[in-house]
């Protein structure tokens, strides 16, 4: 469920902040990190199977199968397997900026906003300059503590984002929160007693930050910040149940109570009887006594069919597919291979438009950054590319490459090559063996010596004219 904090912009004032409104947006906002919670636990295995009880004396396997863990990372895998690139459409170098995001490990953390997104259903990032140090940095923020709030126009533009978690004094038994506000222009790191009968007065000295933006960013995965797994718990726990009961119902089997018609196995009280019987396994009875277990039928073919209908429910609601399933044994071509992923690729492109979105704020955070060192990128031209983490059929990719020759340019046919990560760089290298080749090939045909036709004398050296006339 997707919900914006708003705030009226005309009372905003990012050099005048009120600890008393940031106290009440924190505790507005626990109210919602349950859903959240609920989430993690899911992705990590602590179903709700693992609370189940029952009687004493019956058996309580707690099995949990986690379906939430395998959708979350199937569809991070495909999303984010391999790195984002850049396209500059324009004219400046961004080589600078291509250097800065390696600096701040923008690849690991787009891997784990991924996660967090398929997740939580939204993630959030912080760009900061390290203490002391002019490199950017990219770090995730936990979405249980992080929040942003916008003002109350149409457009929602950004006011201040905050991240901030729960201090203890045990000893005055009072509670804090810390909480890390970033404005437009300044970070404040404030101490917020818990206490809302209390007026509280901001005297920490905010911090300049140089980014001319609000530097927490907001990843969503949809439009309502679902989870990839969120609305198939349901299913999940209704899996889990049965997988639990079933294995309960075989240990029962096993444990069955032993029935003797026409006899006793004995009348003494310490079980002597019972457990030489355990031991021996064998049991002597009268002609015309007899003796058989009670159990029950166990329909395990029913059981079985309710088992496969509940797991394809699961992965076809939630449209990230069982990688497992005998529909992707075997080699299949591009387009077969496409149509079964045509679900997980749908909910992927929604992934992929909203992460573009918060991708450009982190480009302008980094050129307004880098701009302060006079290096001058234009954020607007750079165009980011993302690859789709599937197995890729080579031969089947250098056909197409092959009959597109003289249709497209040189540069997008090496773009469609997976192994090829700079497309500029590599039609440059092109450019530079052709070269070579071709000079190569000039000096060859240059060579007065390379073109002499005059065969090798005894030794194996070539005889030129003018040794063959003193010779006559």
């Amino acid at each position: 469920m997707s919900y914006k904090f708003t705030y009226p912009r005309e009372k905003y004032d990012e050099t005048s902040l009120d600890k008393n409104l940031i106290l009440k947006l924190i505790l507005k906002h626990q109210a919602f990190i349950e859903r959240l919670n609920k989430n993690k636990r899911y992705y990590d295995g602590k179903h709700s199977i693992c609370e189940r009880e029952r009687d004493k004396n019956a058996p309580n396997f707690k099995t949990v199968c986690n379906h939430a863990k395998d959708i979350s990372d199937t569809a991070t895998g495909y999303f984010m397997g391999n790195a984002i690139t850049y396209k500059n459409t324009g004219d400046a170098d961004i080589e600078q900026l291509l250097v800065a995001f390696d600096k701040a490990n923008v690849d690991d953390t787009d891997s784990d906003l991924a996660l967090d997104m398929s997740i939580y259903g939204v993630a959030y990032e912080y760009v900061y300059a390290k203490e002391g140090d002019t490199v950017l940095q990219t770090k995730t923020l936990e979405p249980e503590q992080t929040f942003i709030v916008y003002d109350d126009t149409i457009e929602q533009n950004e006011l201040f984002g905050v991240y901030y978690y729960l201090r203890k004094d045990d000893v005055n038994d009072i509670g804090y929160w810390y909480a890390t506000v970033c404005t437009e222009h300044y970070i404040y790191v404030l101490n917020i007693e818990n206490n809302t009968t209390i007026n509280q007065t901001v005297t920490e000295e905010p911090i300049l930050h140089n980014f001319n933006m609000m530097p927490i960013n907001e990843y969503q995965n949809n439009k309502e910040n679902i989870g990839d797994f969120e609305q198939q718990i349901g299913l999940i726990d209704a899996y889990n149940n049965l997988m639990a009961d079933r294995v309960n119902d075989k240990e029962q089997f096993i444990d069955a109570i032993l029935v003797l018609y026409g006899t006793y196995l004995s009348d003494d009280d310490d079980g002597k009887a019972a457990k030489a019987l355990r031991e021996l396994k064998l049991l002597e009875l009268p002609a015309d006594a007899k003796a058989e277990y009670l159990t029950r039928t166990l329909d395990e073919t029913g059981v079985e069919v309710l088992r496969k209908a509940i797991k394809e429910d699961i992965y076809t609601f939630s449209h990230v597919p069982n990688l497992t399933d005998e529909n992707f044994v075997g080699n299949s071509s591009g387009v077969a291979m496409e149509y079964k992923l045509l679900g997980l690729e749908m909910i992927t492109k929604v992934k992929q438009r909203y992460y573009t979105k918060a991708l450009r704020k982190r480009i302008k955070l980094f050129c307004n950054y880098l701009s302060l060192k006079q290096i001058l990128v234009d954020a607007d031209s750079i165009v980011p590319v993302f690859t789709r983490g599937l197995p890729k059929n080579l031969v089947e990719i250098a056909q197409t490459v092959t009959n597109l020759k003289g249709t497209v340019s040189q540069k997008t046919l090496l773009g469609l090559l997976p192994f090829v990560e700079d497309p500029d760089e590599e039609l440059k290298n092109v450019r530079e063996d052709n070269a070579e080749s071709i000079k190569m090939q000039q000096e060859l045909f240059n060579n007065p010596k390379a073109s002499d036709n005059t065969p090798p004398d005894e030794e194996g050296n070539a005889r030129d004219e003018e040794q063959d006339d003193v010779d006559e």
